[in-house]
């Protein structure tokens, strides 16, 4: 079994055949192509380098958004558009989810504990939930003030600024949620790409506003409600996908395409016979696995720490977003040998693993 913490990775391999050293001669030509390193400094550093590209996503993205709502108050208050004041309280809510996200990256920069030993990158997950919970008031609050206007319907004034208003919203969402979405695929923080998609429904929403402006110019009252109420509608569609996401990352939901990616990976090791049980999981923005290899049973002790030291190296290469793996190995079974896990049989779950053992062997 092999520490994920940083060491050089040493890529000989006694006794492989003639397949080991083209794999190694090519994995050499790899590393002097792209050379990298993956000691623990470097983890730290491109960790931090993470953190720093969200937080500016988020500041900036708070700044635009905030001038926005800032400049849709105004209308707002001067003609009385409930549409428009929906659109507002959205963009408003939407500026103000960096908060808890801006808290989330600083505290996944703090260093492992003695009682947090992943870290904090699962405040990420705590402030999706926020977030969640934010968008949900909103889209409560924007319907209950379309219903008080479709009831009692008032006349709205200023309609070109009005108008004007929803076309500035619609850019100035459009832009942020292109911005946090770039940037949240970029360092995998599912928090940070839901708020993007929120900006984006933001953006569409604040185009709504203009019908009802339209509506209104015709001399038709009840548009400007019809269009609030419209505007929570697709609030409530915004809520369903953002749960969902964060949902997933809550329970520990990764890609399939990253599962079969590190196992194809771990396949392609000199050592590696099979792939035992494999798990990934997010922690923030970041990933981590534990994988179970099988390895020949007559190797030195040392021989199978090398294989399972390639095989945390390969894991970096081929998952996006991996920070660490830990890499346990077992010996291949031999006729009439007992399972060296059966003492551990009887605190198994009572499920099955989430990953058989059921590959092919791979000499």
């Amino acid at each position: 079994m092999n520490d994920p913490h940083g060491h050089p990775h040493p890529h000989a391999h006694d006794g492989h055949a003639h397949g080991g050293r083209i794999a190694r001669w090519r994995h050499t030509a790899r590393h002097l192509v792209t050379p990298h390193s993956h000691e623990s400094a470097d983890k730290t550093d491109a960790a931090l380098e993470s953190s720093a590209k969200g937080m500016r996503a988020l500041w900036v993205s708070l700044g635009v958004l905030g001038a926005t709502a800032l400049m849709q108050v105004v209308v707002v208050i001067l003609s009385g558009s409930v549409a428009l004041l929906g659109d507002t309280v959205h963009n408003a809510a939407d500026a103000l989810t960096a908060l808890p996200l801006a808290v989330a990256f600083v505290l996944g920069r703090r260093a492992a504990t003695r009682r947090f030993t992943y870290g904090y990158g699962r405040a990420e997950d705590v402030a999706g939930i926020v977030i969640v919970l934010t968008i949900a008031a909103s889209a409560v609050f924007a319907g209950w003030t379309a219903v008080d206007r479709l009831l009692d319907p008032r006349p709205i004034s200023y309609l070109p600024a009005v108008a004007a208003a929803a076309v500035v919203g619609f850019i100035g969402n459009e832009w942020v949620a292109r911005y946090r979405i770039r940037v949240g695929r970029e360092i995998g923080s599912a928090a940070l790409v839901a708020d993007g998609l929120h900006a984006r429904t933001d953006g569409f929403t604040s185009l709504a506003v203009l019908l009802g402006a339209g509506g209104a110019a015709i001399g038709w009252r009840l548009a400007d409600p019809i269009v609030g109420l419209l505007i929570t509608a697709a609030i409530v569609f915004v809520l369903r996908d953002a749960a969902r996401e964060v949902f997933r990352r809550v329970m520990d939901a990764v890609d399939p395409a990253l599962v079969d990616a590190a196992e194809s990976a771990l396949l392609a090791v000199p050592g590696v016979r099979a792939v035992g049980e494999l798990r990934l999981r997010w922690i923030g923005h970041r990933l981590r696995a534990e994988v179970a290899v099988v390895v020949d049973g007559e190797l030195t002790v040392r021989q199978a720490h090398r294989v399972a030291v390639a095989a945390e190296h390969a894991l970096l290469h081929a998952v996006p977003k991996l920070t660490a793996a830990l890499v346990h190995a077992d010996p291949a079974a031999t006729p009439g040998e007992a399972d060296p896990h059966a003492a551990l049989d009887h605190h198994a779950p009572a499920h099955a693993p989430a990953h058989a053992p059921a590959h092919a062997p791979v000499v």
